[in-house]
């Protein structure tokens, strides 16, 4: 199997249907928040080291850790009829699975000021961003849009350190619109989630008198 093997450190449920991942760090691995890896495994295979390529299932998931200096996690959301992420939700720790990367030219050096905006699992790196700029000294604010969120103790942890955190129902796009009119200003916008998400939010931030080509956005597909 391609890819470095690296061993899950532990899963955990972080909001409903929803995991984050911990995986071991691998030597010469150095992400920024906003990157993403490719992670593969070979779901009910018992050696994964030995796997057919065949049985391989390849998915993209984006850094939910605000760094990855021993370990890094990933936020997955389940699909009950996924090929790989039921499996990843039934993980107990000590497993390997074979990631590359990292990947992509979407990143925060912890440099500026962010608005960090997500739709669904998008929260996992908007989530990231916003507790590294908070650590470097600058202000963030996360605009999430879900009727059923994820990282609710770690926005509520930020939040109370005085990051601020609005969180939208998924058919408030009008809320979701006058958030962004609100906030776009306030530093460099990042967004995460799926097309018709990330293309509202453009359209928001061009409605609202910004330009959506200085936002960094990423579109889950």
């Amino acid at each position: 199997m391609n890819g470095t093997p690296v061993a899950v450190e532990s899963v955990r449920e972080v909001g409903p249907d929803t995991i984050a991942l911990e995986l071991e760090t691998p030597g010469d691995f150095d992400a920024l928040p906003g990157q993403f890896v490719l992670l593969r495994a070979a779901p009910g295979v018992d050696d994964q080291t030995a796997a057919d390529e065949d049985d391989v299932v390849m998915r993209h998931y984006t850094l939910s850790s605000p760094s990855v200096d021993e370990t890094f996690e990933l936020t997955v959301g389940i699909d009950p009829d996924g090929e790989l992420s039921p499996w990843l939700a039934d993980l107990d720790g000590g497993e390997t699975v074979h990631v590359e990367g990292p990947f992509g030219t979407i990143t925060y050096e912890r440099d500026r000021d962010v608005v960090a905006v997500a739709g669904g699992p998008g929260v996992g790196p908007a989530v990231a961003i916003a507790e590294a700029a908070h650590d470097a000294g600058y202000d963030a604010t996360v605009v999430y849009q879900d009727d059923d969120p994820a990282h609710v103790d770690r926005l509520e942890a930020i939040e109370e350190e005085g990051v601020a955190v609005e969180i939208i129902g998924a058919d408030a796009d009008d809320e979701l619109a006058e958030a962004i009119a609100s906030h776009h200003g306030e530093g460099q916008v990042y967004a995460f989630g799926f097309e018709d998400f990330v293309r509202a939010v453009a359209d928001a931030i061009d409605d609202a008198g910004g330009d959506s080509d200085e936002a960094l956005i990423e579109n889950f597909g």
